[in-house]
């Protein structure tokens, strides 16, 4: 999902008005020494929730984000959608491939899909300025510098990001097609599977981990080797995350992780109808809740996790790592959390701070004051192996079976 141009009125700036520009605009008028003490909160105060002085427009508020703030990109989508639905319509029988669903049901998940991810980003963001207190970055870390977004990105880099934006978009929906019509099965026939329930879900859990461990590796590497630095620090422009920043990446980078996850994962685990469509849904709404700003009982994939996984990952150990720019060389994962347990990148972050949310590994890491440690695997030489040797697994497997998932 694209961000807003700051020169648009439906611009990160104009939003910003929610947490901090009419609250500046009153300090402006207070007393020196008492405009120095509001300029400069306390580490722990909580946050204020300052309305604009004048009324909002409806293109001025944050619920423009569900027609995304860049109107080339939403046309662009909608267009590209409409065309595919078309041809669904008139020519979808012809073009469906064996052992996978009709080519209208392609269409249809790319809809929905779309319509997901749009729908789920207006929902957070009016979480996060609707709800303040469950904000997870102090309001000192979260001040709106001038001609900078309310997620800390510039007009240069904002409008690269457009750019970037429309490029995830297309080369997306062209994997996403390539991989119909070239691996047959990767889209799971909606016929009936013979696998109980409990082994879906066993099925599930162990697909959504495998494509964790083909994205954590990969997201170690971008903060170790200065080359693919230089691709992820575009999403590590916002340090102040909200949801739309998820997919705010380089499109190489969202084309790499698409590939080393989902795509990787359903080769090695392949799930069946139902637990595809569910798999791409809970991991829309799981990355959009991760950059979310907010860390409470509204994030309905991490309210999961945390009572499934005792070391989930949740929104609060993400907004620790994008504070940290490149220096913050912990909590890679995604989905569940576990290899950063595992391979001793776990850092709680400010798990402590909100007790309902905080794991059983949180807790436990704030016990022991454990702290995270350089490994020798962080070698720029060495800590693209792993990637290198699951990328091999999964491509001997599309070898073996001869391009069709079973």
């Amino acid at each position: 999902m694209t961000k807003m141009a700051l020169k648009r009125s439906s611009s990160p700036t104009s939003v910003s008005k929610f947490a901090s520009s009419s609250c500046l605009e009153k300090r402006s008028e207070l007393p020196s020494a008492a405009k120095k003490e509001a300029a400069e909160p306390k580490r722990d105060e909580v946050y204020t929730f300052c309305e604009p002085a004048s009324k909002l427009t409806p293109s001025e508020h944050f619920s423009g984000l569900l027609l995304s703030g860049d109107v080339g990109l939403t046309i662009l989508e909608v267009s590209l959608l409409l065309i595919l639905a078309l041809v669904a319509i008139f020519y979808g029988d012809e073009l469906d491939m064996p052992q996978s669903m009709p080519f209208s049901h392609l269409a249809a998940f790319f809809w929905v899909t779309s319509f997901v991810t749009r729908l789920y980003i207006t929902y957070l963001e009016a979480c996060y300025f609707s709800f303040p207190q469950y904000r997870t970055q102090a309001i000192a870390e979260h001040k709106v510098a001038s001609k900078k977004d309310i997620c800390g990105r510039d007009q240069e880099q904002l409008d690269f990001l457009v750019r970037q934006d429309r490029m995830t978009l297309i080369s997306q929906l062209a994997f996403g097609i390539l991989i119909y019509f070239c691996f047959p099965g990767y889209y799971p026939s909606p016929g009936v599977t013979n696998d109980p329930m409990a082994m879906r879900i066993v099925k599930l859990i162990f697909n959504h981990y495998v494509m964790s461990f083909g994205m954590y590796w990969g997201h170690r590497a971008y903060h170790k080797i200065p080359f693919l630095w230089k691709f992820h620090s575009v999403h590590h422009w916002g340090k102040h995350p909200l949801s739309r920043n998820t997919y705010e990446d380089h499109w190489v980078e969202n084309f790499v992780n698409h590939v080393q996850g989902h795509f990787a994962a359903q080769i090695l685990v392949p799930l069946d109808f139902q637990t595809f469509w569910f798999s791409h849904i809970f991991r829309i709404l799981e990355s959009l809740e991760k950059h979310s700003g907010i860390s409470c009982w509204l994030n309905i994939a991490h309210q999961t996790q945390c009572w499934i996984f005792p070391f989930a990952q949740m929104p609060h150990h993400h907004d620790w790592h994008h504070e940290g720019h490149k220096g913050s060389n912990y909590s890679f994962s995604s989905l569940g959390g576990v290899w950063d347990v595992v391979f001793g990148t776990r850092k709680q972050g400010r798990g402590c701070a909100f007790p309902t949310q905080s794991t059983y590994t949180d807790r436990e890491q704030e016990r022991n004051k454990s702290r995270t440690q350089n490994h020798w695997i962080d070698d720029p030489k060495l800590v693209l192996v792993p990637s290198v040797v699951f990328a091999a697994i999964w491509a001997c497997e599309l070898y073996e079976c001869g391009g069709a998932i079973a």
